[in-house]
C-alpha cells in the first residue's frame, strides 16, 4: 500500500502506479522557502492545491524556481493543521480525464504554512518578517470574491472594518486588513516593490483588490495610524502592483468516487477528512483544462510563469480574457446550472448535461446572448471556449463538481456574471429587454431562494453572506403564489439592488420580465422544468 505521507520512501512503488514525481530537491527548495519565500500564497483551498501549487511544482523541477512556497491562511488556521500537515505539506495532485482514467503528480514544493492573524502572534510575526524582505516577490491569492468585501447590501462598511479602521493596524482582523497590515510592515522595513495578485474568480479582481486594501489604509490614515507615505506606496503600481487575471480549472471539492478510485490503486492515506465547510482529502481532484492569464505587472520580479503554461500578457488582454470567462463564456453557465440543478434534484454537473432542456437552456444563455457582446481576448478563442466547455469539460463524468458547490455565495457572483453582459447590451444601444436567457437564469435563482425543489420538497440552500435577507424577501412566496403584485412586492428590493446586480433591472426594462418568468416557476410542482421547456424548444 502506497503513503503519501511516506512517499519519499515509495518512490519505485509510486513510478510503477504512474505517479509523477518531483524531479527537484524537495528538502532544499522546503527549507529555503521557509527561510524567506519568494511568493507566498494566501487561501490553502483545493483550488490552490490543484492548480498553482502543481505550476510551482512544474517550475521547481524544471529548474525555474529555487524556493518553496509558503500557503497562508487569515481566517482560520484548521486547513493548514488538519489538511496540510499531516502530509508535511504535500498533495496529490488528481487531473479525472473524461475517460475516466486519472493522471497523478505528487506536490511537494510547499515549503510551510502560518496562520496570519493576531490569534497566532507567532505566525503574524513570521509573515511580517516574509513582507519586510525585498526577496520577497509575489504573493497570490484565492481567497473567494467575498474575501475582498468591505461593505454590505448597502455600500456601508462592515462592522467589523469599522472598527479596525479605527483600531488600526494592532486591530487588523479581516482578511484585507491583515493584508494592509503585512504591506505596512514591508513599506516601513525599506518599502521594498512586490506584486500583489488576486487569482480569484471575478472581473477586475486586481482593481478591486487594490481599492479594498486602499480603503484599510486610508481608513487608518483618517485615524492617524499610518502616514501620506503609505498611501503614495499602494498607490503607485511600480512598487505595489495588483495584477489583473483571468483563472479557470473547475476544481470540485474531494470526492467519494475519487478517493474510492485512489483506494482501489493502492492509496492508503487518501481517504475524505470530515470538516464542517468543504471537503478536503491529501488529494485535490480537477479537470485536465486549465487556464491562467495574468497582467504582465511585477515590479519585484517573479518565477518564469511562461514556463508552466501562465499567459502573462498586457491588462487589456487580460481583462479581456477575464471578461470573456467570468461574464460570458463559463461562469454565468455555471450559475445557471447551479441554480436549476438544486432545484431539479441534481447533485453532478455531468448529470445535468445529460438533461436535454438544461443543456438547451445554457446554449442559449452562452451562445445567444453571451457571446454577441464579448470582445474577443485573441489569446483564447471565445467560441471555441464555450465549445470546449459544453461539448467536454462539463459533461465529464470524472468531474465529480456538484451545483450545491456553485451555488455558494451566489448573491456575490451575478451582478459579474449577469450585470455585466446586460451593461453591455445597454451600453451598446441594444434593448435589454430583448434578452430571455438571462432574466431566466435570474429567475432561477430566486426560485431558489425559497429553499423549495422543483418536486415541492425542502432542499438546503449553499452559504450566502446575503441569505439571511434575500430569504427574508421571498418568505412571502410558495409554490402556487401568481400574483403579480405579491411577487413584486417579494423580490423588488432584490431587483433594484445595484449592490447585488451592479444596476437596478428594473430600469433597464428587465425586472418586470423577471417577474413573470417567476411566476411561471411557482405555478406548481414541475413548474421550473416546463418553463424551461416553454423558452428552451
Amino acid at each position: 500500500m502506497a503513503k503519501l505521507s511516506d512517499w519519499k520512501n515509495q518512490t519505485e512503488e509510486l513510478r510503477r502506479m504512474g505517479v509523477k514525481l518531483p524531479q527537484c530537491d524537495t528538502d532544499t527548495i522546503k527549507a529555503t522557502g521557509w527561510e524567506q519565500p519568494r511568493w507566498i500564497h494566501f487561501g490553502a483551498g483545493n483550488l490552490y492545491r490543484a492548480f498553482h501549487a502543481a505550476i510551482a511544482q512544474e517550475l521547481a523541477d524544471q529548474g525555474k524556481l529555487d524556493r518553496g512556497v509558503v500557503v497562508a491562511e487569515t481566517f482560520s488556521p484548521s486547513t493548514l493543521v488538519e489538511v496540510f500537515a499531516p502530509y508535511g505539506y504535500d498533495g496529490l495532485q488528481v487531473i479525472m480525464n473524461a475517460d475516466g482514467t486519472l493522471d497523478e503528480r505528487v506536490i511537494a514544493v510547499n515549503a510551510g504554512g502560518v496562520f496570519a492573524n493576531p490569534q497566532c502572534p507567532e505566525d503574524l510575526a513570521r509573515a511580517e518578517r516574509y513582507f519586510e524582505s525585498p526577496e520577497l516577490e509575489m504573493a497570490t491569492f484565492t481567497i473567494t470574491e467575498k474575501g475582498y468585501g468591505l461593505r454590505d447590501a448597502r455600500g456601508e462598511l462592515l462592522p467589523y472594518v469599522a472598527a479596525e479602521l479605527e483600531a488600526g493596524p494592532e486591530g487588523a482582523a479581516s482578511t484585507m486588513g491583515i493584508v494592509c497590515r503585512l504591506l505596512w510592515a514591508r513599506y516601513r522595513a525599506g518599502a521594498a516593490p512586490i506584486a500583489m495578485v488576486s487569482t480569484d474568480n471575478f472581473s477586475q479582481n486586481g482593481r478591486r483588490f487594490k481599492e479594498a486594501v486602499l480603503t484599510v489604509a486610508r481608513g487608518w490614515f483618517d485615524c492617524g495610524h499610518v502616514d501620506q507615505g503609505f498611501i503614495d506606496y499602494l498607490d503607485d503600481e511600480a512598487r505595489v502592483s495588483f495584477p489583473w487575471s483571468m483563472i479557470d480549472r473547475i476544481t470540485p471539492n474531494p470526492s467519494p468516487e475519487t478517493a474510492a478510485a485512489l483506494a482501489e490503486q493502492g492509496w492508503e492515506d487518501l481517504s475524505l477528512m470530515p470538516t464542517d465547510g468543504p471537503a478536503f482529502a491529501g488529494f485535490a481532484n480537477t479537470e485536465a483544462a486549465h487556464y491562467l492569464v495574468i497582467e504582465d505587472s511585477f515590479p519585484n520580479g517573479c518565477p518564469e510563469l511562461e514556463a508552466a503554461g501562465v499567459i502573462i500578457c498586457d491588462r487589456e488582454t487580460a481583462e479581456r480574457a477575464d471578461t470573456m470567462k467570468v461574464t460570458a463564456c463559463l461562469n454565468p453557465l455555471h450559475t445557471c446550472l447551479a441554480v436549476f440543478g438544486c432545484l431539479m434534484g441534481y447533485d453532478r454537473i455531468w448529470k445535468e448535461m445529460e438533461d436535454s432542456r438544461l443543456v438547451a437552456l445554457v446554449k442559449h444563455l452562452g451562445y445567444d446572448e453571451d457571446l454577441p457582446v464579448v470582445v474577443d481576448p485573441g489569446v483564447i478563442d471565445p467560441r471555441a471556449f464555450i465549445d470546449e466547455l459544453v461539448g467536454q469539460r462539463l459533461p465529464n463524468r470524472s468531474l465529480p463538481d456538484a451545483p450545491q458547490r456553485i451555488a455558494t455565495d451566489t448573491s456575490q457572483k451575478v451582478g459579474i456574471r449577469f450585470g455585466h453582459t446586460i451593461c453591455s447590451y445597454r451600453d451598446r444601444g441594444f434593448d435589454v429587454a430583448n434578452l430571455t436567457y438571462i432574466p431566466l437564469a435570474i429567475a432561477g435563482w430566486l426560485r431558489y431562494l425559497l429553499g423549495v425543489d422543483d418536486a415541492g420538497n425542502d432542499f438546503e440552500l449553499s452559504p450566502d453572506p446575503l441569505l439571511p435577507e434575500l430569504t427574508e424577501c421571498v418568505s412571502s412566496l410558495t409554490l402556487g403564489v401568481c400574483d403579480a403584485s405579491a411577487i413584486h412586492d417579494a423580490i423588488s428590493p432584490i431587483l433594484s439592488n445595484a449592490e447585488i446586480f451592479g444596476l437596478d433591472l428594473y430600469e433597464v426594462g428587465l425586472g418586470r420580465k423577471v417577474e413573470h418568468f417567476l411566476a411561471e416557476m411557482l405555478a406548481g410542482p414541475g413548474a421550473v422544468a416546463a418553463t424551461i421547456d416553454i423558452y428552451c424548444k
